[in-house]
C-alpha cells in the first residue's frame, strides 16, 4: 500500500463534513471537528451561540489519551485524509512559515512503522543499552500495542524551510524553531481532537530520533526533515484512565475581569 506524503501543494479542498454523529456533543453542534471549524468563524462573528462554543469545549474534553486501540475504522481512509488536510489547511504558523509537514501510515504500513521501532529497540538491548527483562515486559508490550492500531500520523518540521525565513528576519533568528515547534504542536492537537471527533481513539508519542533514520528510508522521506511526534489511532477498545486536574486558579489568572 503506497504511503500518501500530504503537502500544501498537492491538497484537495476540504468539500464536505463528516457524517459521524457523536453523542457526546451538543445535540445541536456541527456534527464533525471539521465543519465545525468552516462554520464556527462567520457564525461567531455574526451571532456569537452558546452552541458553538459549546461544542468546541466539549470537543476538548472528549480528547482523551486512549491506549487501548484496534484496527476497526470508523471512518474511510478519504475521510482521514481530509482531516489532515483541514490541519494543514487551517493551523497557523508564525510569519506564515507552513514549514510542518504530515505523513500518514496506515494499515500495513502503520504496522511496519512499529516494526521499525520495536528492532530499533532490540538493537539496544543488544548493545546492553536497555535492559533485555525491561524490553520484554514494559516496551516491547507497549510497542506491541501501537502497531495493533489503525495508522499512525508523523509529525515533521522541514528545516530547509525554516532556514529561508532565518536569513529574512535575521532579528528573530533564534525564534523560528520553537515558533516551528508551537505550530507542530496545534496540528498535533488539532489532528487529536478531530480524530477523537469521528470515532478514533489516539495516543501521542515521540520516538524520535530512535526511528527517524530507518522511517525516512522506508518511506522515501527527505533525510533533513525533523520528526517531532508520533499520533496513534485506532479504533478505541477502553476507556481513557482517570484525569486529576490541579486547581484551576493556580493555572489561570485574569486581570481587568468585570
Amino acid at each position: 500500500m503506497a504511503t500518501r506524503i500530504l503537502r500544501p501543494s498537492n491538497l484537495q479542498p476540504i468539500s464536505r463534513a463528516f457524517g459521524s454523529t457523536r453523542t457526546h456533543l451538543h445535540p445541536q453542534a456541527p456534527r464533525d471537528i471539521t465543519s465545525f471549524l468552516r462554520t464556527f468563524s462567520t457564525t461567531y462573528r455574526n451571532h456569537a451561540p452558546s452552541t458553538m462554543s459549546d461544542a468546541l469545549v466539549q470537543a476538548a474534553q472528549a480528547r482523551r489519551t486512549i491506549y487501548q486501540l484496534g484496527k476497526n475504522s470508523p471512518v474511510s481512509d478519504s475521510k482521514v485524509e481530509e482531516l489532515v488536510n483541514a490541519a494543514i489547511l487551517n493551523v497557523p504558523s508564525s510569519f506564515n512559515t507552513q514549514s510542518t509537514r504530515l505523513v500518514v501510515v496506515l494499515r500495513e504500513e502503520h504496522e511496519k512503522l512499529w516494526d521499525i521501532a520495536i528492532e530499533a529497540f532490540g538493537a539496544l538491548v543488544a548493545s546492553g543499552a536497555v535492559p533485555e527483562e525491561v524490553f520484554k515486559n514494559q516496551t516491547l508490550p507497549k510497542l506491541q500495542g501501537f502497531k495493533a492500531a489503525h495508522g499512525t500520523v508523523l509529525f515533521y518540521e522541514d528545516p530547509a524551510h525554516i532556514q529561508g525565513f532565518k536569513e529574512k528576519f535575521s532579528a528573530y533568528a533564534d525564534k523560528f524553531e520553537p515558533w516551528a515547534d508551537h505550530s507542530n504542536a496545534m496540528h498535533q492537537y488539532f489532528l487529536w481532537t478531530a480524530l477523537e471527533s469521528v470515532g478514533f481513539g489516539a495516543n501521542l508519542q515521540h520516538y524520535n530520533p530512535l526511528i527517524d533514520a530507518k522511517v525516512a528510508e522506508q518511506w522515501s522521506l527527505p533525510a533533513e526533515w525533523r520528526l517531532v511526534a508520533q499520533l496513534v489511532f485506532g479504533s478505541p477498545e477502553a476507556q481513557a484512565g482517570e484525569k486529576t486536574q490541579k486547581p484551576i486558579e493556580d493555572r489561570v489568572k485574569i486581570f481587568g475581569k468585570l
